[in-house]
């Protein structure tokens, strides 16, 4: 049973971004997702981990970036990260202020090019607990990644090499605790095998571990 499941408008920016916001009756900790270029809250992957963090109590929040007049009208906001940024610390700020959300501890779950995002929000944000970056792109966030102290945990499949080469830029430069895994077998996409399914539980297994929820 959930204490709060409902299709959400978040003001920023003078528009309103779409999300999909559930909360597990007793879950005390939140987990905001955000997305890469060209993909939205309805990522059939970001869903799968979103799922399995539910499983586990967390409440979830996956949104859209961009409008869909945004998204058609320049291919080049998909890449802005300060802006893709902006946009996460108001949702964040707009989260927190929700009263169902009241005193839920907050994490970033960031794919692709929303990794980097995550990061440049979190740099501003001290109460973000804990990152997960699956197939991220770090290094698009470069000029803050010194600041990051948050426990971040970089996901990369073993097939995808320059994103591992990415990856273990942003793992030098991050100051928090950390950690680097690559998952054997796995593409950029996490498609091959059980792959998604590691990510999901690895994910979880991290927030839990510094969110101090109990699975």
């Amino acid at each position: 049973m959930d204490r709060f499941n409902e299709i959400v408008k978040i003001p920023v920016d003078n528009k309103l971004l779409e999300g999909e916001l559930v909360i597990p009756e007793t879950a005390n900790s939140i987990i905001i997702f955000c997305h890469g270029s060209g993909s939205s809250r309805f990522s059939p992957r970001n869903k799968t981990v979103a799922s399995k963090l539910r499983e586990y109590n967390f409440g979830t929040l996956l949104f859209d970036l961009l409008t869909k007049e945004e998204e058609a009208a320049d291919y080049y906001t998909r890449f802005n990260i300060q802006l893709l940024g902006n946009r996460l610390i108001s949702v964040t700020k707009w989260l927190e202020n929700l009263p169902h959300a009241h005193h839920c501890q907050l994490g970033y779950f960031g794919a692709s090019t929303g990794a980097a995002a995550a990061l440049t929000a979190a740099s501003a944000l001290p109460q973000i607990r804990a990152i997960v970056s699956r197939g991220g792109r770090p290094d698009l966030a470069a000029n803050i990644l010194s600041t990051i102290t948050a426990p971040t945990l970089l996901i990369v499949g073993s097939l995808d090499h320059d994103v591992i080469a990415y990856n273990h830029f942003a793992y030098e430069r991050l100051q928090g605790p950390k950690k680097l895994l690559i998952i054997e077998g796995a593409g950029h996409l996490f498609e091959e095998g059980n792959a998604m399914d590691k990510v999901a539980e690895d994910a979880a297994i991290w927030f839990n571990l510094y969110l101090q929820v109990h699975i």
